[in-house]
């Protein structure tokens, strides 16, 4: 088996962009990740990509080139974007292909995504009773968190401050002025405790990248940087995740916990050897609690670290440095690729303004999605 680099970023700027579709939004992220690399789509021996109301990611070759390469659409809601990667990597380490490019891409329309429960197993009973609707369901969770945990609330406005504040600095984010907590806090409460700015959106945007065999890297960048462990894990029985029906009485980890730790492993580093991290943002409550079950921080510490700047740009546990889904919103199909992307940025010392300083060498990435998957990656330089 050989290891996995990835040599060549594209990205289509997040937010809005009246007038572009999301596919031509997609070719654009990948024609800037090829020429990132140096290379061309006749080039790529392979890709895998994912849109959740954008389109097939496979019909990008009508765009890119007819080149009779093998293109997999993938599908796993907010997790597409990681899952395409993990499938990426699984490509290029068993030894089947040598190069290949991973695509993620959307554009939702405006307001909440409008899922329906017979999709997930679930009766309509669900949906009508107003579970369907993710922010209820973050409310519930988060409260029940902070309970057991003994955190304050007012620990949420100061998340969504500081991903408002990395937003500003980031010439990709959508979300580009700061905020103070004060402001976050008293914004329309949409499920307590979560105010309006707490939350993210339902975006636009597309992430690219190219991946190669590691002992090739360098024959197309000077900066490879290693993709050194990546896992996904759906929930088991006992987790409290997104469209659960119930609660168990029985608990079990969330699928986050054993995501983490399948990447870490994989990878031969600790969660305290993390010198950036990009980690699911729906809203705060996300950021705080999975801080804990990614293995960053123990739980109840969270409020201390965030509170004295420690997941601050220039704190020593940097996290979601681009201003994570609150600030970037939320394109399904890309924004797990997003926090690669921001993570290869950091790990090139090539982020700008949002530029964590001191020479880092590890970045961490999570997404977690509905109905209750998690895929998590450890990148090296």
């Amino acid at each position: 088996m050989t290891g996995v680099a990835i040599v060549g970023l594209g990205m289509h700027r997040f937010g809005r962009t009246e007038g572009v579709p999301g596919r031509a939004q997609a070719v654009h992220a990948a024609r800037a990740a090829l020429a990132d690399a140096g290379l061309r789509f006749s080039d790529m021996q392979f890709g895998f990509g994912g849109s959740h109301s954008a389109g097939d990611a496979d019909t990008l070759v009508s765009e890119l080139g007819l080149t009779g390469l093998p293109f997999i659409n993938v599908a796993n809601g907010c997790a597409t974007g990681g899952s395409a990667l993990i499938a990426a990597d699984a490509a290029i380490r068993s030894g089947q292909h040598d190069l290949g490019i991973v695509i993620g891409f959307d554009k939702h329309p405006r307001g909440a995504f409008n899922t329906d429960p017979g999709e997930h197993g679930i009766g309509a009973w669900y949906g009508e009773t107003g579970l369907m609707v993710t922010t209820q369901f973050f409310g519930m969770k988060i409260q029940r968190y902070l309970h057991d945990h003994d955190l304050k609330a007012g620990v949420l406005a100061t998340i969504a401050e500081k991903a408002f504040r990395n937003g500003a600095r980031n010439p990709m984010a959508w979300r580009r002025k700061e905020m103070t907590a004060d402001e976050i806090a008293a914004a329309p409460m949409i499920s307590h405790p979560l105010t309006q700015y707490m939350y993210c959106s339902p975006g636009e945007g597309a992430v690219a990248l190219v991946l190669c065999r590691a002992d090739r890297a360098r024959a197309y960048t000077d900066k490879p940087v290693f993709l050194e462990g990546v896992a996904f894990r759906s929930r088991r029985y006992g987790s409290f995740e997104v469209f659960s029906p119930w609660t168990a009485i029985d608990r079990a980890d969330p699928p986050t916990v054993e995501a983490s730790r399948a990447a870490f492993a994989a990878a031969g580093v600790a969660p305290s050897e993390v010198d950036v991290a990009q980690i699911q943002d729906t809203e705060t409550g996300a950021e705080l609690m999975h801080m804990a079950e990614t293995g960053l921080c123990a739980h109840g510490e969270q409020e201390e670290l965030i509170t004295t700047g420690a997941t601050a740009i220039e704190g020593w546990l940097p996290i979601n440095t681009d201003g994570g889904c609150i600030a970037n919103g939320e394109p399904i199909g890309a924004s797990g690729l997003r926090q690669v992307h921001e993570n290869v940025l950091q790990l090139r010392g090539a982020a700008g303004e949002h530029q964590v300083p001191g020479d880092p060498r590890v970045g961490f990435t999570h997404v977690y999605g509905a109905p209750g998957i998690s895929a998590c990656t450890v990148l090296t330089r």
